[in-house]
């Protein structure tokens, strides 16, 4: 993995992209509310023992198991995946109203936990869901704000982050089983 240090000049780009895609979204929602309604899709193929190659628009992953999950170990496992969008989203949003609020954020990791029974995955205990029962995330922010504004900061992301509501609230989800 590359890594890369931020500059001053990434960080003015990135503050003006920001600005410039709420100026945008706020125009378009503007216009229209229906303008805010957004779909996404994505879909996976089964490869290997148990892995999945995932097609999200002009992009492609693996998702994998390890070894005791019968996978090959190829790439990260779903749940790894999900902690994953947990913490792209967070930053994300982290960033936007960091923008939107005029709080200076200057480097931001974020670390996530889950903890996962696979009892429930077995079906060994039907008391026992199969995702995780908790979630914790570390949330590390440099910066010249208080600490104040930076809890803040981290209640309005809590508050609106798509993943972090994804993971925290019951989402309806519908399959239709068909034999190709």
């Amino acid at each position: 993995m590359t890594e890369t240090t931020v500059t001053i000049d990434d960080a003015a780009q990135r503050s003006a992209r920001l600005g410039e895609a709420g100026a945008a979204w706020a125009k378009r929602i503007g216009a229209s509310p229906d303008n805010a309604k957004l779909t996404y899709t994505a879909a996976g193929v089964g490869v290997g023992s148990v892995a999945t190659r995932i097609s999200a628009g002009k992009h492609q992953f693996l998702v994998d198991e390890p070894a005791a999950l019968a996978g090959d170990d190829a790439a990260a496992s779903p749940v790894e995946f999900a902690l994953g969008a947990v913490i792209a989203c967070q930053v994300v949003v982290y960033r936007l109203y960091a923008e939107q609020l005029g709080i200076q954020l200057d480097d931001i990791t974020i670390k996530a936990e889950g903890d996962l029974d696979v009892r429930g995955l077995f079906g060994i205990d039907e008391s026992i869901r199969p995702g995780f029962s908790d979630i914790r995330l570390a949330v590390s922010i440099t910066g010249p704000e208080s600490q104040e504004r930076y809890e803040e900061l981290g209640r309005i992301v809590e508050a609106r982050c798509p993943v972090q509501d994804l993971l925290s609230h019951t989402t309806p989800v519908s399959a239709v089983v068909t034999k190709a």
